[in-house]
């Protein structure tokens, strides 16, 4: 790297289905390496400039913790407005990160090893992007570099940075006073339905300047009180619940991960591991019964 002589080596991709199908895209160890290298240099500066309430990939935030601070908000205000970004890492733009991380980083050594990582990602993602024109666009708009592979240490970290003016957009310009976002998820509270409603136009061409949609159908306004769905929960402000669906997934993993135990594929170890992870997350909601149903039931291999 000293020499800029540095080139990252090729991804090995594979498909995970949580939800929805994602593509997932690891590095050489090498390269991850100096990914975790870069991170811990530049980190600092950039925490300085983020909000309080952006919870994803930082030190002391976490899921659990960006659940608790919803539910707070929930128990503070009468409506939630709540947005998710459509298809956000092969969405993001390398030219207006490129210009974002430029405005913190000053060293050319630094920014050197940013572009060849960036341009590493380039079409990546390609195919999980679907073409979004935007005011003033022309056909050029096309071949903009984009997407950054999700896997990479520096794929969630700079997701953070992209997003942080559009954070500060929403605290300082619109004033919201209850705000939480992680990753590509993100919600305002407040006491009125009409000016939350204005909030969502606002927002909505705020992020067109970062070439960013939401899903649209998605983004209403609702009260606190019939529970907002939230990082695989259902959040309430008096209790919370985890959602249906990520039930039903993990009784379908639990009862493949059996199977693979009895076949001899995986060690018991990693069968509990299974378990005990699950529990550790659904833990944080109103889950005994769940548990007790859900591990109580026999496992049978056909």
């Amino acid at each position: 790297m000293q020499t800029r002589r540095y080139r990252p080596g090729p991804y090995r991709h594979f498909f995970i289905r949580e939800g929805k199908r994602r593509k997932i895209s690891t590095a050489p160890f090498r390269d991850r390496v100096v990914h975790h290298a870069l991170c811990n240099v530049i980190e600092p500066a950039f925490e300085r400039h983020f909000i309080f309430d952006s919870y994803a990939n930082r030190v002391g935030k976490g899921t659990h913790r960006a659940v608790d601070r919803l539910q707070q908000f929930a128990r503070r205000y009468r409506y939630v407005l709540r947005l998710d970004i459509v298809k956000h890492f092969p969405s993001l733009d390398h030219a207006i990160l490129r210009e974002r991380l430029a405005e913190v980083i000053r060293d050319e050594a630094v920014l050197w090893l940013v572009d060849a990582i960036l341009a590493s990602g380039v079409g990546v993602l390609d195919e999980e992007y679907s073409m979004v024109w935007f005011p003033g666009d022309d056909l050029l708009a096309a071949c903009r570099p984009r997407g950054l592979p999700i896997g990479n240490l520096t794929s969630q970290f700079w997701s953070n940075s992209y997003l942080d003016p559009f954070d500060h957009f929403v605290k300082r310009e619109l004033r919201c006073p209850a705000y939480v976002r992680y990753v590509d998820d993100f919600a305002l509270f407040g006491d009125s339905k009409r000016e939350l409603w204005s909030w969502k136009q606002a927002i909505v061409e705020r992020l067109a300047r970062l070439r960013l949609t939401v899903h649209a159908g998605a983004a209403q306004v609702t009260p606190v009180a019939i529970g907002i769905p939230w990082l695989g929960f259902v959040v309430y402000p008096t209790h919370r619940r985890v959602k249906a669906r990520n039930v039903r997934d993990f009784t379908r993993r639990l009862r493949a991960r059996w199977a693979a135990y009895c076949d001899g594929a995986i060690s018991f170890g990693e069968f509990d591991t299974t378990v005990q992870g699950w529990i550790n997350h659904v833990r944080y909601a109103d889950t005994w019964g769940l548990r007790e149903h859900a591990l109580g039931q026999p496992l049978q291999v056909r």
